[in-house]
């Protein structure tokens, strides 16, 4: 660990690192630890799953209910970005055409830009409202332009779940939002994913598309006259934080992928079902601070996604959190089915060392697509 890292943590603004006091530091830090980890236990009793892993290689450092099935709310976004990713590589699209806002665009819930009917927006612009904004009117407006309509885009992101191995994951729509049949009524058809699947998704977006991460990491952005800005605590609390989404509905709780990169190496954390966006936070940041110090012996023996079997526990549905999260109830035991056997890594680590270090707005653009050669 950066020794002259200087934590913020509410109520004890007097642990600071100093390089004249490394072995004092190591113990206070020891002791910090732990405690934070009985704090997290106590507070994280309704957790939900959550993993960590190396996007480059796929090793598996820590899970806990990585199979189990979540809904995934605005981490649906996360999909259509990478089949926005793949149209522009293929040459299906480019960063200087236009969406639409129709009307069913235009009908969408929070988050969103708001755009009137007819509004055209360029994709550069719109894939960074999807990522930073989570707009649900602009995921609508992508699916229109790259699919002709949000059935077939829905289609597509099915077809491309299935060929990346998400084998836990369906989508109903872009934007992640629930499909209710009646006011207040949700229906039977929802999307549904789980940590290991978010995982596999957020490792082939850095590993094939690295070129947009710089959009991942964008705390801000400009759209006409507003500035709209992310919904990801992290970015600017955990030094190292460099991407990805965010996702929140009260069915699902709150749910975040996050990556972040300490001396060269980059490591992804999922964390689903939190009570609060403050909560997703402070246990990501404890999933990071785990595996950075972990990783040279856990490096050794940690299975991989692709070698670690999915084992989905028996009778596991996606449960819905919506009286624990937005009904008052902070703490309510979930129905999880049996749980699975294999759980590569430790029990939950502590929460993790805020720094309050607020980002540089990011002016990524997105490249285009390689000329076609006849």
């Amino acid at each position: 660990m950066n020794s002259n890292m200087t934590w913020s943590l509410p109520g004890a603004p007097w642990l600071e690192a100093d390089t004249n006091r490394k072995p004092m530091w190591s113990a206070w830090r020891f002791l910090l630890a732990a405690a934070l980890t009985a704090l997290a236990v106590s507070q994280h009793a309704a957790a939900g799953p959550a993993l960590l892993m190396e996007p480059s290689t796929g090793l598996v450092l820590y899970a806990e209910d990585a199979d189990l099935p979540w809904r995934p709310a605005s981490l649906t976004k996360l999909m259509t970005a990478y089949i926005t990713f793949e149209a522009i590589r293929d040459g299906r699209l480019s960063p200087e055409d236009t969406v639409i806002c129709t009307q069913a665009a235009q009908s969408q819930p929070p988050s969103r830009l708001g755009m009137p009917i007819g509004g055209q927006l360029k994709v550069d612009l719109a894939v960074k409202a999807l990522i930073v904004k989570s707009a649900n009117d602009v995921a609508l407006m992508l699916a229109d332009k790259i699919a002709g309509s949000e059935e077939a885009f829905v289609e597509l992101m099915n077809t491309t779940a299935a060929r990346l191995g998400m084998t836990n994951t369906h989508f109903v729509n872009p934007n992640g939002l629930p499909l209710f049949v009646s006011e207040n009524v949700e229906g039977p058809d929802q999307s549904v994913t789980s940590a290991r699947d978010m995982a596999i998704l957020a490792s082939m977006i850095l590993r094939e598309f690295p070129q947009y991460a710089p959009i991942f990491a964008m705390t801000e952005v400009k759209i006409g006259n507003r500035l709209v800005t992310t919904h990801n605590g992290l970015l600017r609390s955990y030094d190292g934080a460099d991407g990805m989404k965010t996702g929140f509905i009260c069915a699902a709780g709150y749910n975040l992928v996050a990556s972040a990169t300490r001396d060269g190496r980059q490591l992804v954390a999922v964390v689903l079902g939190e009570n609060s966006g403050g909560a997703r936070t402070i246990r990501a940041a404890g999933l990071f601070e785990h595996g950075f110090e972990i990783y040279p012996w856990k490096a050794v023996l940690a299975p991989t996604l692709a070698t670690w079997p999915v084992e989905t526990p028996e009778g596991a549905k996606a449960p819905d959190l919506r009286n624990i999260v937005c009904g008052g109830a902070h703490l309510a035991k979930v129905k999880r089915g049996k749980r699975p056997k294999l759980k590569p890594g430790h029990r939950a680590p502590g929460a993790g060392k805020p720094l309050r270090k607020r980002r540089p707005h990011t002016n990524a653009t997105l490249p285009a697509p390689p000329a076609k050669h006849g």
